[in-house]
């Protein structure tokens, strides 16, 4: 009897593991690191969902779309999260998304009606140095000066791109100019954000593209004031990071329910201390008290939607041709 019991536990255990539903959720490398949003976002969503969330870490966020056109409908994936708005109109035109029904009161420069892509927090693109060194002013500047710096691969990452569509925002038909002018300022150009600021870091570069939250990093984790986003005159591009559901996913009520569940304070208070963004719905509590002390700039830069694909292909043609020389 204590065999046909055993046994008997054995299957219901079998049969509970096999009822739980599994989400799957391609992001960034850096989503899903030990001190990223995903082991909280894991632990806060898996208390509510009765599910399993599978995080896959995926590169950099142009990667992501990337493999998902490779991928197509045979994808694993039920949700994307980690793509923004310079490549949603490349993404909502595969038509591998599905459109939500997610409400909130979003707090961002933009208002959103995107129906194919919810939100989950935004950041200004931005030079991190060391705070003991003068930084340039604008691009013209540090393409003048003798400055080193690393940036990210467009093709593959979210911010690389970023960093083509601010100087095209910026400078329009001279943007050309101003990679010529870089061209010799750049020591190495990453596939991904994390490389690049790690080289940072390790003092291979004087100034490295991330974001104008990067020092409240090291503020708040470090107790480390060593570090400063350089404020640009021509100002700063906004980036919104987005998730979507997939057509073709075989969960998605569950998947919209991941998508409002970004909204909610359980999500939302993870984000600024551990992707080191601004939250898209401000938390009860407020910001974290390192974030209070960031610089503002004088503008906010945007680059519009529904022309941010052709924008991209000529500041990628642009770019290349200038790093070739």
């Amino acid at each position: 009897m204590k065999y046909l019991a055993l046994a008997a536990g054995m299957l219901a255990a079998s049969a509970a593991v096999a009822e739980t539903p599994e989400l799957t959720v391609y992001t960034y490398d850096s989503f899903v690191s030990d001190w990223g949003p995903g082991p909280v976002v894991e632990k806060a969503f898996e208390e509510t969902c009765g599910c399993d969330l599978k995080f896959v870490g995926a590169g950099d966020g142009a990667a992501l779309l990337a493999r998902i056109k490779l991928e197509g409908e045979r994808t694993d994936a039920d949700v994307v999260l980690g793509l923004d708005t310079n490549l949603i109109a490349a993404a909502a035109e595969t038509g591998l998304f599905a459109e939500h029904a997610v409400t909130a009161d979003y707090d961002m420069p933009v208002d959103w009606t995107d129906p194919h892509f919810v939100p989950y927090d935004w950041g200004l693109f931005a030079f991190v140095h060391n705070a003991d060194r003068d930084a340039p002013a604008n691009f013209r500047a540090l393409a003048d000066s003798d400055l080193k710096i690393v940036i990210q691969d467009p093709r593959s990452s979210t911010p690389g791109l970023g960093l083509l569509l601010w100087v095209k925002a910026a400078y329009g038909d001279e943007a050309r100019a101003i990679w010529d002018g870089l061209a010799d300022n750049i020591v190495t150009v990453t596939k991904g954000w994390s490389e690049a600021y790690g080289l940072f870091l390790e003092g291979e570069a004087d100034m490295v593209l991330s974001y104008t939250t990067s020092p409240a990093y090291h503020v708040i984790a470090e107790e480390d004031t060593s570090k400063a986003a350089a404020m640009f005159d021509e100002g700063h591009l906004a980036q919104i990071e987005v998730a979507g559901v997939l057509a073709s996913s075989d969960q998605k009520d569950l998947a919209g329910a991941f998508l409002q569940f970004m909204v909610t304070e359980a999500f939302q208070s993870a984000i600024p201390t551990t992707n080191w963004m601004y939250p898209v719905v401000v938390p009860e509590a407020g910001l974290p008290e390192g974030f209070g002390d960031l610089p503002a700039p004088d503008r906010v830069l945007l680059a519009p939607v529904d022309s941010a694909a052709a924008m991209r292909d000529e500041a990628l043609a642009e770019w290349l041709d200038a790093l070739s020389q």
